[in-house]
C-alpha cells in the first residue's frame, strides 16, 4: 500500500488531503503540524484511513512532548505509532506498552541522512528493532550507488518482508522505495505532491499510484470505491431457529427484518406442512403456532440445519414414525453422529445401512426420552440444538453432558432464541486452566445444559438479525480491495461468524462499527498472516482461504476436520480452488496453511490469481468465496453452477454488483 506523509498542515487542511483521490493511508506528522491536544483526538479518532502517527524529536519537539503527543494519538485510535530508534528508553517503553493495550501497530524506525552502513550492521538495527518490540521496523538510509539499494533490499531475504520497510532516501535510492513493495513490505511513502515531498527522493502519490496500479483495465484486478451501504440479509441460522419457534407457540408471533432464501423458505415449508399458518407482509412473518407432528413424511428441502432440528423434535412430538426427505446435495451428506446422539434418547434412526451414517431420507422412531444423558459434540452443535428445542416439551428434566462440544456460539444462539419463547435453559462450560482464564470457547472441553421439562412456548415478536456469515465476504472484499460499508449488522450477537471482525483486526485491517446504526465500514489496510481456529465457525473457511491469499505471510486456519460434510467437501474444494489460482496450501491434520502476498506485491510481481472456469461444487460458500477472489484475478473467474447461492443469499449477486 501506499502511506502518504502529510506535514505542516493544520486539522482542515489534513482532512482536506485525505479526501485525495487514490489515498488509501496517511502519515501524520505531529512534530510539524499545528495539532493541539483536541485536534489529534479528533483526527485519529474519526478517520477511516489508517493513520500512522509519528513525532520526530529535535529542537523545537522534546521527548516529553514528543511523548504525550503520540500517546494522545495511540488512545484516540492511531493505527501505527511510529518511534525513532533513538528515542529516550522510557519514553519508547511508555509507548511500546500503550499500544499494546490500545491495539496500534508499534514502527520502530531508524534513519540514516548521510549513508548506508555494512550489511551486518543493517542487519544488526533490525534485530534491534524486533528486539525492542516493534511489530514493524523500519529502515531508511541515503543511497550513493546501485550497490547502497542492494544491501538495503537484500534485507527482505533475511527477515519476514511483511514486517519490513527498507529502502534509501535520494535520487540514486528513489527506485527502492517502489522496489520495497515489490519484496512485501507492508507499505512505502510517498508525498502527497510536489510541494510536500519530505524527504530527498520521495514520489508524490501520482507517481507511485500509477507505478503500482497503472492501467488496472488491463487486468482483473477490481479496487473498489466506496458504494452506497449494503443490506445484508437475515441470518439463516437465526431465522430458522425463530420460525420453529414461533411454530410450537400456543399464539401468533411477529418475525421482523426476514429475508428469503433457500433454507429459510425450508423451515417454513415444514411448519405449514405440520400445521402451523404463516402469512408475509413485506419483510415481517406472522407465524401462528399449533403444530402437530403426525404426518408420514416431512420435506427438509436441503438444509442439512433443518433435518438435525427436525429429527428430535418429531421424535418428541410425533405418535408414529416419520420420514424426512430432501433433495440435492443433502441427499449426498451423510449425518455423522446423529444416530449415536439419539440412541442416548431411545429414538432409533433407520432408512439406511445400519451399519454406515444415516443419510436422508431418515425415518425417526421416538419417542425422545429426557433424563440423564452424555454425549459427544465433535460433529456438530445442529442436532443438539434440536433436542434443546424438543427437550422442553417433554414430561421429564433432562442433564446433557457434552464431551468436546463444537460450534458452541451456535447452541447459545439457540438457547437465546428459545429464551425469548418463553424455554429457560441452563449452561455451564469447563475446560482447562487456559479456558478458567480467558473464557475462550476453543478450550472448552465439555458443557453441561439442564433442561426442565413440562414447559410451553409462549408467542413472542422479534427482529431477525443480519447475516454475518453473508457480512464476511463483503467484509473481506472491503479489506482487500477498497473499502465497503454493510447495515443491519448487530456487532453483540451470538452468530458464530461475528468472529469475521476479530479475524480481519487480527489480520490489520481497518474497521468501525456504529452499533446506534447497525452500520460497519472495513477498509484497505496493509495485512499479514493471521493464525485461527475456525472449528467454532466452519462456514468461514472458504472466504478466509481467499483472505489469506492476499495476506503477507503463511497464514494457519485449523478446524478442517469440520468441513469433511458440508454441501460439498470443502477441504479439498478449497484446496483445489488455491492450487487452480496459484496459491500454495496445505492441509496438514487439522490445519489448513496458505501462502499468501499482498495485493500491491501481486500486482507488482505478475502474481495476482488465475483467471479461468472454476466449480463452486455446488456449494454457497465455495461460490461466494470465488467472486470475492475474482476481484484479485488476472482475468475472469467463471463459475459453472452459480444458482446454488440461493440456498442462503439469492441477492449476493445483486449486492455484488454494487462493489
Amino acid at each position: 500500500m501506499i502511506c502518504t506523509t502529510l506535514t505542516g498542515r493544520d486539522l482542515d487542511g489534513i482532512y482536506d488531503a485525505l479526501e485525495t483521490p487514490g489515498m488509501e493511508m496517511a502519515e501524520i506528522r505531529l512534530d510539524t503540524c499545528p495539532l493541539d491536544a483536541e485536534d489529534i483526538e479528533e483526527l485519529f479518532s474519526d478517520s477511516d484511513v489508517p493513520l500512522v502517527a509519528t513525532c520526530r524529536i529535535g529542537e523545537n519537539m522534546p521527548a516529553k512532548e514528543a511523548e504525550a503527543r503520540l500517546i494522545r494519538a495511540i488512545q484516540a485510535g492511531a493505527a501505527y505509532v511510529d518511534v525513532e530508534l533513538e528515542a529516550p528508553a522510557m519514553m519508547s517503553k511508555r509507548i511500546r506498552r500503550e499500544a499494546r493495550e490500545c491495539g496500534t501497530i508499534l514502527i520502530r524506525s531508524y534513519h540514516d541522512f548521510t549513508g548506508t552502513d555494512s550489511q551486518e550492521a543493517l542487519k544488526a538495527l533490525v534485530e534491534k528493532c524486533l528486539h525492542l518490540g516493534a511489530e514493524v521496523v523500519k529502515i531508511v538510509t541515503t543511497a550513493h550507488g546501485p550497490a547502497d539499494t542492494d544491501r538495503i533490499l537484500s534485507l527482505y531475504k533475511d527477515f519476514e518482508p511483511g514486517q519490513l520497510i527498507a529502502f534509501c532516501m535520494g535520487e540514486e535510492g528513489k527506485g527502492s522505495r517502489l522496489e520495497c513493495l515489490r519484496c512485501g513490505a507492508p507499505f512505502s511513502y510517498a508525498a502527497l505532491n510536489a510541494h510536500e515531498v519530505a524527504a530527498p527522493g520521495q514520489w508524490t502519490l501520482p507517481q507511485m499510484s500509477e507505478a503500482v496500479y497503472g492501467d488496472l483495465r488491463m487486468v482483473g484486478y477490481s479496487s473498489m470505491e466506496g458504494p452506497k451501504p449494503l443490506r445484508m440479509p437475515a441470518s439463516k441460522s437465526f431465522a430458522q431457529r425463530a420460525i420453529i419457534a414461533a411454530a410450537l407457540a400456543d399464539g401468533t408471533s411477529r418475525l421482523t427484518g426476514y429475508s428469503p432464501c433457500g433454507d429459510s423458505e425450508s423451515a417454513i415449508a415444514a411448519i405449514q406442512a405440520l400445521g402451523a399458518k404463516v402469512t408475509r407482509r413485506g419483510r415481517t412473518l406472522t407465524i401462528t403456532g399449533g403444530i402437530h407432528a403426525d404426518v408420514p413424511s416431512l420435506h427438509v428441502g436441503e438444509s442439512g440445519f433443518l433435518t438435525r432440528m427436525m429429527i428430535p423434535l418429531l421424535a418428541q412430538l410425533s405418535r408414529g414414525e416419520v420420514t424426512l426427505t430432501g433433495e440435492k446435495t443433502l441427499l449426498t451428506r451423510p449425518l455423522m453422529g446423529a444416530r449415536e446422539i439419539m440412541d442416548a434418547f431411545g429414538v432409533t434412526l433407520s432408512g439406511s445401512d445400519p451399519d454406515s451414517q444415516p443419510q436422508v431420507p431418515v425415518t425417526v422412531h421416538g419417542p425422545l426420552r429426557g433424563g440423564q444423558a452424555r454425549i459427544g459434540g465433535r460433529h456438530g452443535s445442529q442436532l443438539i440444538s434440536g433436542l434443546l428445542a424438543a427437550l422442553p416439551l417433554g414430561e421429564t428434566d433432562t442433564t446433557l453432558f457434552i464431551e468436546e462440544p463444537k460450534s458452541i456460539p451456535y447452541i447459545f444462539m439457540t438457547i437465546d432464541v428459545l429464551k425469548q419463547f418463553g424455554i429457560r435453559i441452563e449452561s455451564e462450560m469447563e475446560g482447562d486452566e487456559e479456558f478458567l482464564q480467558t473464557q475462550d470457547w476453543d478450550h472448552c472441553s465439555g458443557m453441561t445444559l439442564r433442561i426442565p421439562g413440562r414447559q410451553h412456548y409462549h408467542p413472542a415478536e422479534i427482529a431477525l438479525e443480519g447475516d454475518w456469515s453473508s457480512a464476511a465476504n463483503f467484509m473481506v472484499a472491503g479489506a482487500v480491495f477498497g473499502r465497503v460499508d454493510l447495515v443491519g449488522l448487530d456487532t453483540s450477537s451470538l452468530q458464530a461468524d461475528l468472529c469475521i471482525m476479530d479475524i480481519l483486526m487480527d489480520a490489520g485491517a481497518s474497521m468501525s462499527a456504529l452499533e446506534d446504526e447497525n452500520s460497519l465500514h472495513v477498509q484497505r489496510a496493509p495485512l499479514n498472516a493471521f493464525e485461527v481456529d475456525a472449528g467454532n465457525c466452519p462456514d468461514l473457511f472458504p472466504i478466509l482461504s481467499v483472505l489469506a491469499a492476499f495476506c503477507q505471510g503463511t497464514s494457519r486456519i485449523s478446524g478442517a476436520g469440520r468441513l469433511l460434510h458440508k454441501e460439498s467437501n470443502r477441504a479439498q474444494a478449497i484446496l483445489d480452488m488455491l492450487a487452480q489460482m496459484g496459491v500454495r496450501a496445505t492441509l496438514k491434520g487439522d490445519t489448513l496453511s496458505i501462502e499468501g502476498r499482498s495485493l500491491v506485491r501481486r500486482l507488482l510481481t505478475g502474481t495476482l490469481l488465475k483467471g479461468g472456469k472454476y466449480t463452486s461444487y455446488h456449494d454457497h460458500r465455495m461460490l461466494m468465496a470465488l467472486k470475492v477472489a475474482s476481484l484479485g484475478a488476472d482475468g475472469p473467474i467463471e463459475i459453472d453452477d452459480t444458482e446454488c447461492v440461493a440456498k442462503s443469499f439469492p441477492s449476493f449477486f445483486d449486492l455484488f454488483a454494487a462493489l
